[in-house]
């Protein structure tokens, strides 16, 4: 822990989601003196007046707040995607292109944009390394959502060469945690799993029905471990390079269900929907270049990520 983030100003976009909660969280715990959580009834990140007020708003004697970490994303799984594909394509790259160049303009000294894993090429050699990134076209089922997000890869390096700017790039694998998104409609494997398993236990049902046929594999990252090296790149890191944020390890879509149905004690069988996508058929990360640049590692097991996810859910039903 050190004093960077005292008397700092910060506005987190996103602060109020999933992963923004665990920011925020850790802005304030390291002594950030205001930490600014723009709401979109507010503010409209897609429109470039909302930024620019945005901006005035939390300039403080004309000096602008000492960072933008720009977390606010349209997201969603598999199904989601290929329902708004056009959505997901504008709302990401209107909100990450303005922001990024409104905050050069107003002089912001540095921003902070995160990218994701759906950036990679569908085939891309495993464990995916950052140079890797334009060897070819993203799985289709997220390529609108994942190019609009890497554009802002593009501006960063270019705002860098032209203008001097410290915008850094980061590309997370799939986060999970407490506080995830459960709708079945829009939520990402590891929390649709959970639901339909515990909503199956507590039904007596005897099978839970899952998208594929469980040979993808996928890399996760406990939400709070991803918050951690957002704000160590955030501190420390100032260059163009993107940096993969992840835990390194790779799971099957099927191994995965197979430990989650254990932790959630559903002892049916699975069947699988194979009309449905596998999406990208594997990922995982090589997580070097953020261990070199500053000193990130995750710190949290998977099985003690999922047990702690497992319990927070638990106890939203009973409360909800």
């Amino acid at each position: 822990m050190t004093n960077f983030w005292h008397n700092r100003r910060v506005i987190v976009t996103g602060g109020a989601g999933f992963l923004g909660s665990y920011v925020t969280e850790k802005l304030t715990a390291r002594g950030a003196a205001q930490i600014v959580v723009p709401r979109s009834a507010q503010y409209d990140l897609r429109e470039m007046s909302a930024i620019k007020q945005l901006l005035a708003d939390t300039a403080v004697g004309g000096k602008p707040v000492d960072m933008v970490i720009h977390l606010a994303a349209n997201v969603g799984g598999i199904g989601a995607n290929r329902e708004h594909p056009a959505d997901f394509f504008y709302n990401n790259l209107m909100m990450g292109v303005q922001l990024m160049h409104a905050a050069w303009q107003a002089a912001v000294p540095k921003f902070v944009a995160l990218g994701t894993i759906c950036a990679y090429p569908k085939f891309t050699p495993v464990p995916f390394k950052e140079d890797d990134l334009w060897n070819g076209y993203p799985e289709e089922t997220n390529a609108p959502y994942g190019l609009a997000k890497k554009m802002m890869l593009v501006q960063a390096a270019s705002y860098r060469q032209q203008y001097g700017y410290n915008a850094i790039y980061l590309l997370p694998v799939n986060l999970y945690g407490p506080r995830d998104n459960f709708d079945l409609r829009s939520s990402h494997v590891i929390p649709a799993m959970i639901r339909k398993y515990l909503t199956a236990r507590d039904n007596g049902e005897k099978t839970v029905t899952l998208f594929g046929d469980g040979s993808a594999s996928r890399e996760f990252l406990y939400a709070d471990d991803a918050a951690a090296g957002i704000l160590s790149a955030a501190e420390k890191y100032d260059e163009s390079s993107p940096v993969n944020l992840g835990s390194g390890q790779e799971i099957t879509i099927a191994e995965l269900a197979k430990i989650i149905g254990e932790l959630t004690r559903f002892t049916g069988e699975i069947i699988w929907d194979k009309s449905q996508p596998n999406g990208q058929p594997r990922r995982q990360l090589d997580t070097r270049r953020a261990w070199e640049k500053f000193g990130f590692r995750a710190a949290t097991s998977f099985l003690d990520g999922l047990r702690a996810t497992i319990a927070w859910y638990e106890k939203e039903r009973i409360k909800n």
